[in-house]
């Protein structure tokens, strides 16, 4: 068995708001620095990236890619992110899919299927006019190892669950083909304690993934499989599907009070409300309606109390991504040059951001960064961190040490490792 850290969701310099710096071989370089040895591609209906994927990739004969030439032991599987845009009565409604295909033959198949349906040269996550069970259908047209699951499916804009789809649950955003459904995306505002409160997704695995825009943002989600030695397409999509605790061991969370659309409010207006405490859906600054968070949604559809998990549900960890806790305690920039020579310092030191959040002793980490980072590593850990939730497209704000680190409301029992089995 082989442990495969994956991050399944990203993007390419293609896709809108993305960095230029974004390729297949800063990728796979970014990639051996965080530990994660399986990525998506991102972005492959897009024509640019398409052929840069083919010219850059060569594939694993089974359903996986590595970049040619290189020895790394890091593969790729081809994958991108949808956007649905499809009529409900007199409300439009806008979705955002993850697609998941076995080869390049696979994609051409579904850009056929696909190309009428909007402009797919416009943007790495192209918006397609069709419904989400017609994007399954293409998909599922193309080929029947086709993998399709909500991406980022509570957030208010574009998630399947969110405020403005105003779906309350999977089976009305799939309809028919939601038999082809395993899996959806948790996001940064959710993870899995939160989705176990609603009954309707006991069925799906709970995937996460980044969703990076930038290189620095890989693996600040991610999952954590026990494959076959030579891993393939099959072996992946298989252990989501069985949601076997035996192949896939856990995910990686973000804490989700710091995503940014975890409480409701108003950027503009810098208002934001905890919805467990305050109900109003109006701003009290403009008077116009709130953003609805994920919290708030998620309590909308719950039919069960904080704290149940449910039969069979995977375990998984929080933790923060280790140029912000650098950040955090150097008070610089998260890309300053300053922040950046720590963590090279520390990559060079312990080998990949993943050993250093879960692994490696504290006093090891104090030796090489100094006490306040290795006390700042140790408390994410520990769950002895403070976060103000993000609201609207704001990030939550961390405190990460001494008396403002106190006051915390996450869970305080122990994370596990990383790579506890």
């Amino acid at each position: 068995m082989v442990r495969v850290v994956a991050d399944l969701h990203v993007h390419s310099r293609y896709a809108m708001a993305c960095s230029a710096s974004i390729n297949i071989r800063s990728m796979e370089a970014t990639a051996l620095q965080k530990g994660i040895n399986l990525l998506g591609t991102g972005d492959f209906t897009h024509p640019g990236w398409l052929s840069e994927l083919k010219s850059e990739l060569e594939s694993c004969d089974n359903g996986t890619y590595k970049v040619k030439g290189s020895a790394s032991n890091v593969r790729f599987v081809l994958s991108t992110e949808i956007a649905t845009t499809h009529s409900v009565g007199d409300y439009s409604k806008r979705i955002h899919h993850c697609v998941m295909l076995p080869g390049f033959d696979v994609v051409d198949s579904f850009i056929n299927e696909v190309k009428s349906k909007g402009n797919l040269s416009a943007d790495g996550r192209p918006m397609l006019s069709m419904s989400p069970s017609e994007l399954v259908d293409a998909a599922m047209s193309a080929d029947s190892k086709a993998f399709v699951y909500p991406a980022h499916m509570w957030t208010p804009f574009f998630g399947a669950l969110g405020q403005y789809a105003n779906f309350s649950s999977l089976k009305e955003v799939y309809e028919d083909r939601e038999k082809d459904i395993y899996a959806g995306e948790t996001g940064l505002s959710s993870d899995p304690k939160m989705n176990w409160r609603v009954s309707n997704m006991d069925r799906y695995t709970l995937l996460s993934s980044s969703d990076m825009h930038s290189l620095a943002k890989m693996g600040r989600e991610a999952n954590v499989f026990d494959l076959n030695d030579g891993f393939s397409y099959s072996d992946l999509i298989n252990a989501i599907k069985d949601k076997d605790g035996n192949h896939f061991s856990k995910t990686i969370e973000f804490y989700p009070e710091e995503g940014k659309y975890h409480y409701d409010g108003h950027r503009d207006c810098r208002f934001s409300i905890n919805p467990e405490i305050e109900k109003s859906r109006i701003c009290p600054v403009c008077g116009k309606p709130l953003v609805i968070g994920v919290l708030h949604r998620v309590n909308d559809l719950a039919d069960n109390p904080p704290g149940r998990k449910p039969a069979g549900a995977h375990p998984f960890i929080n933790l923060v991504p280790l140029a912000e806790i650098i950040a955090y305690v150097m008070k610089k920039a998260d890309y300053s040059t300053a922040v950046k020579a720590k963590y090279e310092e520390l990559i060079g030191r312990f080998g990949t951001e993943f050993e250093v959040l879960s692994e490696a002793k504290i006093d090891d980490i104090g030796a090489v960064a100094g006490d306040e980072i290795a006390e700042a590593v140790s408390n994410v850990r520990e769950n002895r961190i403070r976060i103000e939730p993000g609201y609207n497209g704001v990030f939550g704000r961390l405190y990460l040490l001494g008396e403002d680190a106190k006051e915390n409301n996450q869970t305080k029992s122990r994370q596990k490792s990383l790579f506890d089995r």
